[in-house]
């Protein structure tokens, strides 16, 4: 469930200030896109060698800052440690980023989760971060690495977009000894399945896995079955191994998880395979959050890593609990804009694990908002008093939405050197009159300090309250009563629509009558729009979404709704980021 990369040029802008500190005022590059470009600056620095520069807290030294004890972490080397401890009362308060509908360009989510965690850290609070660990396909893809921006990083910024502490490696072993078992269970004669629903993970881009026959050569290499692979953030376990509150319950998840059916049309789940205990033993590991720090000392849970239009988008429940128990603000985000993100975070995430919001912050930039309001992504850069108008609905869609979860909503505007005043203020009026707060992020070029009027008008939304999370739908609705709800109360959509396949998923799930009907679902749908077709810009109304497939994700404990061209495994661009990553000099380049 991931959209194919575009094929013409483009280029990622980063937000800097007007009076940029270190010549961070530039056009930098986007790996989400084929060809890379770049403004030419002899002073210039690259995000990797931001990060390379910044000297370290050592890991033991933050840890103990922050009242962990010796016994409570395990240094992975100097600057990162898996981390256990009791997150059974957090006190800290949870804010969420999010953002207006994607661009090509990018949001600017996590740098401004970072720069204002730095914020509140200038301020005299205890702040600390908890974000998705990036996927290698995206790194070496299009989209590039998950570590920030600018003076926004968490760091070690190389290590945390490659292996980092072999999280997805153990998910991605976990997921394919899982397959091999059925496989085996089939070939042996142990059990007689008609259709096996479990695929096969790789944390790479490669569109030529995406459908395969498994089993050719004759029968002592198994039994010919069409199969796939998805990318690892695509897969069940990623999404088991962020939701789990703890050991039990990951086991518990892992013993629902339905890997096919057999001849009768009932479930065979892994528990049944007896492939749990295994399982158990390769994700022991994965499931301990890992601390690092951002480029300023704040220190930052980064673990998980499920896509938005694939998954739900969050990082691990562990790492959110984590940064609440250690912290008095816990800064976390949600994938892609609010109508992905957000509404499974507050209806997936937070209902299944009684967490509550104390506000959330909304990235937007003049740039995105031009965007959605049919500029080319090439000209979204200059003045535009037209455009931005146009782009408008799409800020007042994505607020109405928030508010009506019951959020308390701080704008963030991320700001480019070329911003036009009248135009910032034209945004400022729309939010005031809406009834959110707004400020101006400079995070990029100037870190913490660039944040500190976010960072105050997130402390003052706190203050006023948010009232209980009003979720989307209710879990005692039928499943084609919740798709219907998040359509016209997220999306703005009208009426859906079911392809035969669809049906078909429908009727099988609700045929095993073990009450998957009540689960809360899970859509996936493009960024680039509110509705399922990424070119309907701005807030599209009365469309109808086309329902593909529904997936059942049992030990997740949710269903997969997929709509429009969403695929799980990502194609590589025409010109791969992977052919600007090297080592020179014992050091790691071109990632970004």
């Amino acid at each position: 469930m991931f959209l194919e990369p575009p094929r013409a040029s483009a280029i990622k802008m980063e937000p800097c200030s007007q009076t940029p500190k270190n010549a961070i005022n530039r056009l930098d590059t986007l790996s989400k896109f084929p060809t890379h470009t770049f403004l030419s600056r002899t002073d210039m620095l690259t995000d990797i060698e931001i990060a390379q520069q910044t000297k370290l807290i050592p890991i033991d030294q933050l840890a103990h800052e922050y009242g962990l004890s010796d016994d409570q972490f395990i240094p992975y080397g100097r600057d990162k440690a898996k981390v256990a401890l009791d997150t059974s009362n957090p006190k800290g308060k949870l804010i969420l980023v999010t953002a207006t509908s994607g661009m090509p360009a990018g949001s600017g989510k996590t740098t401004t989760s970072i720069a204002v965690a730095q914020a509140f850290k200038k301020l005299g609070e205890k702040a600390c971060l908890a974000l998705r660990e990036p996927s290698l396909g995206p790194s070496f893809g299009m989209k590039g690495g998950a570590a920030g921006g600018g003076y926004s990083q968490v760091v070690p910024m190389e290590s945390i977009n490659l292996h980092f502490t072999g999280d997805f490696h153990a998910i991605t072993a976990a997921n394919n000894l899982l397959a091999a078992l059925i496989d085996n269970a089939r070939h042996q004669g142990q059990v007689d399945l008609k259709e096996i629903t479990w695929r096969r993970v790789l944390d790479v881009n490669d569109r030529m896995l995406r459908n395969i026959v498994t089993g050719l050569g004759g029968s002592a290499n198994g039994i010919p079955t069409e199969t796939g692979f998805d990318i690892t953030a695509a897969s069940e376990l990623m999404a088991i191994v962020c939701l789990a509150a703890g050991e039990e319950d990951l086991r518990v998840r892992l013993d629902r998880l339905v890997v096919g059916l057999k001849r009768d049309g009932s479930a065979y789940t892994c528990k049944e395979l007896g492939a749990t205990g295994a399982l158990m033993a390769l994700l022991k590991d994965a499931m301990l959050p890992n601390l690092v720090q951002s480029i300023e000392g704040v220190p930052a849970f980064v673990h998980g890593g499920p896509f938005a239009n694939i998954a739900h988008g969050c990082n691990s429940v562990a790492a959110t609990r984590a940064a609440m128990t250690i912290a008095d603000w816990a800064i976390t985000e949600a994938g892609f804009g609010s109508d992905l993100g957000a509404e499974k975070f507050y209806d997936i995430k937070c209902r299944m694990n009684n967490l509550q919001p104390a506000a959330t912050i909304l990235v937007t930039s003049l740039r995105a908002l031009k965007w959605h309001g049919g500029v080319p992504l090439p000209e979204i850069g200059k003045e535009n008093m037209d455009a931005l108008i146009n782009g408008l609905p799409n800020l007042k869609a994505h607020i109405a939405s928030l508010k009506r979860f019951g959020q308390q909503v701080v704008v963030s505007l991320n700001h480019f050197a070329n911003d036009n005043e009248e135009e910032i203020d034209v945004v400022r009026k729309e939010c005031l009159a809406a009834g959110v707060r707004f400020a101006i992020s400079d995070g990029f070029a100037k870190g913490g300090e660039g944040a500190l009027d976010v960072a105050r008008e997130v402390m003052a939304a706190v203050k006023e309250g948010s009232k209980p999370l009003n979720y989307a739908y209710s879990l005692d609705e039928s499943i084609e009563e919740k798709i219907q709800d998040v359509n016209t109360k997220v999306y703005g959509g009208q009426d859906v629509s079911y392809s035969s396949a669809a049906l078909k998923d429908l009727a099988k799930i609700k045929a095993l009558n073990m009450g998957f009907e009540k689960l809360p679902i899970c859509i996936a749908k493009t960024p680039f729009s509110m509705s399922h077709d990424p070119d309907l810009k701005g807030a599209p109304h009365g469309f109808t979404l086309p329902v593909q497939r529904v997936i059942l994700n049992a030990g997740a404990g949710f269903l997969v709704v997929t709509t429009g061209a969403i695929m799980r495994m990502p194609g590589l661009p025409k010109k791969p980021a992977a052919y600007t990553i090297d080592v020179v000099d014992g050091k790691i380049t071109g990632l970004s």
